[in-house]
């Protein structure tokens, strides 16, 4: 009801506006005004709305307001006002004057109760009544933290609202909200003060001058772009922020949102869709835009945990700390830099990866969006010999270059082999005088390069679009509800992922590279950095690793996925050195949970693993069935014998199920599985033999306190465990080692107590029997995860 209400309110004002002209007072009240924000930019943009308006019928009023007492809150506000200019075409008289005439329609209020927004409207209406000129609207601009919105919409709406006949215009700064939950929640309760379209969501990127003129380019430009803006010439869009600054003195921010939600679901979805919308018939009309806006979002194929990967700067934890005062055990996995792949379910871009990508701490400071095309011309001709200016050989591409980076200028770049872009005559300028650096992969000769006659800020145009009411430069409820719909699934997949620790700027290297495989995104280099050492994380100009030694044997450390993916190349490699040597390899696996995503990953990625000349070995077996979910061989047989070609002969179950017995010493399964090592594993030396660590020390099947896995002669044993099923077969530590090479994969964070523990102890088999794991003349290595590590 009360919505309906308002809305009747608005359409009213709308129509008395239009009867009464274009004449009238507009009043601008900035919340916040002694904020970073205000002082940085939105002053001089509101100073730029009253310079350019100032010979259009209006006349204006400008109210800074903030908690802040009324004599400090004014000093700290005026001293903001200082440090306001001219743009360089205006001679510096005519902008002393209005400079001076601007500060005197200026004035501070303590806007902290009711009663305070009671006075401001009072206010307001005096000095209208005494120009003797009809209100035109209001706008109130809140540079407040989010958590502040919902009081100050419910005083607006209840004191201080515009008389019928203005209109009422609210701005709000992002965050709008933290996740589709949150956000739908502060729009519901914004919505019961005020109506769609008297909001204005701020997106300050959608002010620069290279974002607001893609769409403009793609439309003067749509002959010849309709033919090749498709999934068929298309090879890739990137779209990138990348910054050299980190977040100290706003980590309590960050540690909220992180890279996601600060940059990349707002700033680089929005540019998303401006590359990608369709264009609508009429592009000036906000209401068609926004609508294809949505209908872009909408069509966003569902993003999984694959499709991005995320890091971490080195020092961030270390101001984490710092400034929110946390004990030196306090570890965020809040990511600082996201590398995401999004696909579009949609005839035009079918199957192109658009590639969102930011971070803070990055080699240079820099925006842009990069379209590259496919290229199928091979050229015969020599490149010297090439026409330098039409080559089809060369790259081709469409680069708005937004800001910063080598190219000191906002631009829109065109290869030169695509075609001459056309940009409007009198704001757009062609530059000429190209040097001879390389961008984007190309000389910059080889580009059409524009830029803007004359640089705006950001703000500026922002803060004008709202005094022309252009919606299609802001944020509505409807596209902001299906920008969290989209990103909120990927957000909760990531919320339990550790991110990749890079030392930041130029030492990041090839770290941070990522490739594309399918719908998926993985860093390229896998075996990336090790943690500093406590006395050398403080040294920002030292990025050294820890020794890589464990219990005196070499250690391997990495994530999880990159960890198990770095086993798996080295049993590759130790396969193939086998089979070159003797001709076959003896492979013996143990059973448990960690063993699995090893045995997918060589099913899945080792497709050279030479399977036919490699013998397959059980380190244990439960005393089960072999058909049993228990049993180690059928984790074996799902995970990777059903996926590879390996000889039926090479396959060697443990023998625990004989003569319709399980275990039974009777039927000496345990001699009988030792004579068959014997026959076939010369020396019964194996090649290589996996274990892993239980959280009490175990290895393979061998627990504490059992005399018979010590014993010199024996191979194989029956042995008992603490929990069921109890009985069980294992190698005995006397044949784990005599292998060549044997490796310990430890994973998961439950088992960082038995890691550090382990670590400290001497070797006491009988009470932890990993100790005891000693290869006599082979190679001991330990594959153990961070977060069994670290924790």
């Amino acid at each position: 009801m009360l919505a309906k209400l308002l809305r009747v309110i608005v359409l009213f004002r709308v129509f008395s506006s239009l009867v009464a002209g274009s004449q009238g007072h507009i009043s601008v009240v900035l919340l916040g005004a002694t904020g970073d924000l205000a002082k940085k930019y939105l002053w001089q943009g509101l100073f730029q709305l009253y310079v350019d308006q100032i010979d259009n019928g209006h006349s204006f009023s400008f109210q800074g307001a903030a908690l802040t007492p009324q004599e400090q809150g004014q000093t700290l506000m005026f001293d903001a006002l200082k440090r306001l200019s001219c743009s360089p075409d205006i001679f510096p008289g005519r902008c002393t004057l209005l400079k001076d005439q601007f500060l005197k329609r200026t004035r501070y209020w303590q806007l902290k109760t009711a009663e305070d927004y009671i006075s401001l409207s009072r206010d307001i209406e005096s000095s209208v009544r005494k120009e003797g000129i009809q209100e035109a609207g209001r706008l109130f601009y809140l540079s407040v933290p989010a958590f502040a919105y919902v009081d100050i919409a419910r005083h607006i709406n209840s004191s201080c609202r515009p008389k019928p006949g203005a209109w009422l215009r609210v701005v709000l700064e992002k965050p709008f909200g933290h996740d589709h939950t949150s956000a739908q929640q502060l729009a519901k309760e914004l919505h019961t003060y005020f109506l769609e379209e008297e909001m204005y969501r701020v997106d300050h990127y959608l002010g620069k001058q290279i974002v607001a003129e893609i769409l403009p380019f793609r439309q003067r430009n749509q002959q010849i772009l309709d033919p090749i803006w498709n999934r068929h010439n298309v090879e890739r869009v990137e779209i990138v922020l990348k910054e050299t600054l980190d977040a100290k003195g706003r980590t309590s921010f960050y540690e909220q949102y992180g890279v996601i939600r600060d940059v990349i679901q707002n700033h680089l979805t929005e540019i998303l869709t401006c590359i990608a919308m369709e264009i609508p018939k009429n592009a000036s009309n906000s209401e068609e835009v926004l609508r294809n806006k949505l209908a872009l979002i909408k069509s966003l194929q569902p993003l999984e945990k694959a499709s991005a990967v995320i890091g971490q700067y080195q020092e961030y934890n270390g101001q984490l700390r710092e400034e929110l005062q946390k004990d030196e055990h306090h570890f965020s996995t809040t990511p600082t830099f996201a590398g995401v792949v999004v696909f579009i379910d949609s005839l035009r871009w079918d199957g192109v990866p658009f590639i969102l990508t930011s971070g803070k701490v990055l080699d240079e400071r820099v925006s842009y969006v990069r379209v590259l095309f496919k290229h199928r011309v091979f050229c015969v001709q020599s490149e010297s010999q090439r026409d330098s200016r039409s080559s089809q050989c060369k790259p081709r591409q469409i680069v708005f270059h937004i800001g910063h980076g080598e190219l000191k200028f906002p631009a829109v770049l065109v290869s030169q082999n695509l075609f001459k872009p056309i940009l409007p005559e009198g704001s757009w300028k062609e530059v000429a005088d190209l040097s001879s650096h390389h961008l984007y992969g190309q000389p910059l000769s080889d580009y059409y390069v524009y830029r803007p006659m004359e640089e705006k800020d950001a703000y500026a145009t922002i803060i004008t679009n709202i005094y022309q009411g252009k919606k299609d430069a802001f944020i509505t409820t409807q596209n902001l509800m299906a920008s969290w719909h989209f990103w909120t699934p990927l957000l909760e997949s990531l919320a339990q992922e550790v991110p990749r620790f890079y030392p930041g700027g130029t030492e990041n290297r090839n770290l941070l590279d990522f490739v594309i495989s399918g719908r998926a995104v993985s860093f390229v280099l896998e075996q990336h950095l090790e943690f500093m050492t406590s006395d050398q994380y403080s040294q920002t100009d030292s990025y050294k690793t820890m020794p890589p030694i464990f219990r005196g044997s070499q250690l391997v450390t990495a994530w999880s996925d990159t960890l198990v993916s770095l086993l798996a190349q080295d049993i590759e490699v130790t396969a193939e050195e086998a089979v070159k040597h003797s001709g076959v390899f003896h492979l013996a696996l143990s059973g448990g949970s960690s063993p699995t995503a090893l045995l997918q990953r060589l099913a899945t990625h080792h497709y050279t693993f030479p399977w036919k000349h490699t013998h397959l070995w059980m380190v244990d077996e439960r005393c089960v069935p072999l058909t049993d979910d228990e049993s180690n061989f059928v984790s074996l047989q799902e995970n990777l014998l059903q996926h590879i070609r390996v000889p039926y002969l090479h396959i060697h179950p443990m023998p625990v199920h004989m003569n319709q017995r399980l275990c039974a010493e009777e039927d000496h399964g345990t001699e009988f599985y030792s004579k068959e090592i014997s026959l076939l594993v010369k020396n019964t030396s194996f090649d290589l033999i996996l274990l892993g660590m239980g959280t009490d020390g175990h290895t393979a099947s061998i627990f504490s306190h059992t005399p018979e896995a010590m014993e010199r002669e024996q191979l194989v044993l029956l042995t008992e465990s603490p929990v069921k099923p109890h009985l069980r077969m294992s190698f005995s530590l006397h044949l784990i080692n005599k292998a060549q090479k044997v490796v310990v994969l430890v994973l998961g964070k439950r088992k960082n107590d038995i890691v550090t523990l382990i670590s400290r102890v001497k070797q006491e088999p009988q009470k932890w029997p990993i100790t005891g794991v000693n290869p006599n003349t082979g190679q001991l290595v330990w594959y153990i995860d961070y977060e069994a590590l670290f924790r």
